[in-house]
């Protein structure tokens, strides 16, 4: 048995074929027997495409590693192709010598003209080498494990994916059992289903077995848990509604989410739904607005506040926002980024809502903005955002994007015990009779009286108030001096320094990015250290404000690019912030991630120059 240190693995067929749980299952099995995993899902734009049409096809890859891994990998190792069109558009994401399974019963004469082949030599045009194929009529053999089920032919045709995964458990020696215990778990009330689906994949794994499929046959990636721990497989949209909930808990706050439907940050709204049994609250509102709007009102009632969105949701938000900028009330905005715009790539992920989140608002507005690196890290992101909201009293944009949310990571379950306290800054007891709605803590934050106290009744709202009495003010000078201590505000929230890795004392070359593009720009900087490069990288996950030792980092070495997946938002507002930085950029905006090889061939590039 062949042992590998990683492997890719990419799930691609129609929209209704259940790639998505396919591969969700490899990955969450993998990641219990403690490999190390990160994932792409890569849905189709089409709410319902033709099936068997080019624009259907919907991907999902998953990267195992023994050791961590960071990226779901430029190319595939093994790609599964459930159909003509999925073979033909998702062939340019395998190796030269990857391993190709294709059900041969969806590539008749229909489906190749569907697919837009020319011949019924399909691995020939394509040049695929029929070697490297694994040709299994998996439909029929579905079809025959399931004829005594009892089931009609279109609920057995969904159980093809099952097929599929069963044959790559037993390309990486995967433990049956973890899936079929998944599956229970998951069609816990339709316990017929998950023995049917079971059933399948025992077949699919029977089939490898007793065919021997491919000429490598098995391969095992050794388990290799650095951190002892709970772990699960975890999405970025779950890890950040989870990080609500701990913030919540840890506030001693309820949690209110409103929210309006939208892709990708919908998820967020389904996941909370299910925890009223921890207090949290969530309403489905008729409009962005209206979901922003009562997150406001709920902050002034006292609860940890959330609205969730995409970018397009921001736009309409924006007045929202800004009420809860002037009321100083603690508001967490969830951007989980997609392409734009207008409504753009809804299914695609991009950056580019940056200066929305920074600047998108009328009048002198700041915010604070952080932005996830990974998947696990939504958990924590979301935890520190609610944290920097209560604290300091005011609303904060936390930026995701459709990769980092729909994508999942190995997360070793935290323990809350040992998490930051959250104290928000409540108006004293003894300054009843004195207070006044805009008086403030040390730091310059206001403080918090929640409706209900005897003797702190007050007023907010969205015209200037004095800063003595809190009454409306239209005093040139009473805006001046609100407008700077709102700003000296979020100036004054102490943010971790910026982390240098890599070659830090000495690098010809430092890599800066933000957000979800962490784990590409890592795996590009160990690459060309690998090639005996001196480089380094820094990622920004506060933007605002920025790390005190930013101006320190970025101005310390010779040649430094700004990769983002935008025209060059961050490097912009890195300019603007920093006196003398003219960075190089590497700069995207295919709704696609980068790619590990791409990064390298430009950052090479620059190096040279």
């Amino acid at each position: 048995m062949k042992e590998l240190d990683q492997v890719v693995v990419r799930f691609s067929g129609d929209s209704g074929d259940g790639m998505q749980l396919a591969g969700n299952i490899f990955s969450t099995v993998s990641a219990t027997v403690g490999n190390s995993i990160s994932t792409f899902p890569d849905y189709p734009a089409d709410i319902r495409a033709p099936q068997g049409s080019l624009t259907g096809v919907s991907g999902f890859q998953v990267h195992i590693g023994a050791g961590q891994v960071f990226t779901p990998g430029d190319e595939c190792d093994v790609l599964i192709a459930m159909n003509a069109a999925a073979l033909k558009t998702q062939y340019k994401y395998a190796k030269k010598d990857a391993t190709i399974i294709i059900d041969t019963d969806s590539f008749g004469a229909r489906d190749l003209e569907k697919a837009q082949f020319a011949t019924d030599d399909y691995l020939g045009e394509m040049g695929i080498d029929a070697d490297r194929v694994i040709s299994c009529p998996i439909t029929q053999m579905v079809k025959d494990t399931l004829a005594d089920s009892g089931m009609d032919n279109k609920a057995m045709l969904k159980c093809r994916n099952m097929f599929a995964l069963g044959l790559v458990c037993w390309l990486f020696d995967r433990d049956l059992n973890l899936v079929a215990n998944f599956l229970r778990d998951k069609f816990a009330k339709k316990p017929a289903i998950a023995e049917a689906n079971i059933k399948v994949i025992q077949a699919g794994y029977d089939y490898g077995h007793n065919t021997h499929s491919n000429a490598t046959n098995v391969r095992r990636i050794e388990t290799k848990v650095k951190t002892p721990g709970r772990y699960m497989d975890i999405t970025g949209n779950k890890a950040t509604a989870y990080g609500f909930i701990a913030a919540a808990e840890k506030s001693g706050l309820k949690l209110y989410l409103g929210s309006y439907p939208i892709t990708p940050a919908t998820d967020v709204l389904h996941e909370l739904s299910k925890h009223k049994s921890l207090g949290v609250t969530t309403v489905q509102c008729e409009d962005e607005i209206a979901g922003c709007a009562s997150a406001v009102g709920a902050s002034f009632a006292g609860a940890l506040a959330v609205t969730s969105t995409s970018g397009p949701g921001i736009c309409l938000k924006s007045e929202a926002m800004n009420l809860a900028v002037i009321m100083e009330l603690p508001l967490v905005v969830l951007d989980v980024q997609r392409g734009g715009p207008a409504t753009g790539l809804p299914t695609k992920s991009e950056q580019t809502d940056l200066l929305q989140a920074l600047y998108g608002r009328n009048g002198e507005s700041p915010m604070p903005v952080i932005a996830a690196l990974t998947p696990t890290d939504c958990f924590y992101a979301a935890y520190d955002a609610a944290k920097m909201a209560l604290e300091h009293m005011t609303p904060v944009v936390l930026l995701t994007d459709a990769y980092i949310a729909n994508g999942s990571g190995a997360f070793k379950l935290p323990n809350l015990a040992e998490m930051d306290g959250i104290n928000p800054p409540y108006v004293p007891e003894e300054m009843k009779g004195t207070w006044t709605p805009y008086m403030r803590a040390e730091n310059g934050t206001r403080y918090w009286a929640v409706p209900g106290r005897e003797g702190f009744q007050h007023i907010l709202g969205g015209l200037e108030k004095d800063d003595k009495t809190g009454a409306i003010s239209t005093a040139p000078e009473n805006h001046d001096l609100m407008t700077r201590k709102r700003q000296a505000k979020i100036d004054n929230i102490q943010v971790p320094d910026l982390e240098v890795l890599g070659d830090k004392d000495d690098a010809d070359l430092l890599i800066v990015g933000f957000g979800s593009t962490y784990g590409h720009l890592r795996a590009a900087m160990d690459e060309l250290r690998a090639q005996g490069k001196k480089v380094a990288m820094t990622q920004f996950r506060y933007i605002n404000p920025l790390p005190k030792n930013t101006a320190e980092v970025l101005t310390k070495y010779k040649k430094v690019v700004v990769a983002e997946q935008n025209m060059g938002q961050l490097a912009g507002y890195l300019r603007m912030k920093v006196d003398g930085f003219c960075p190089a950029q590497y700069n995207e905006v295919k709704g696609q991630p980068f790619k590990v090889n791409e990064l390298v061939k430009a950052f090479n590039e620059i190096i040279n120059k």
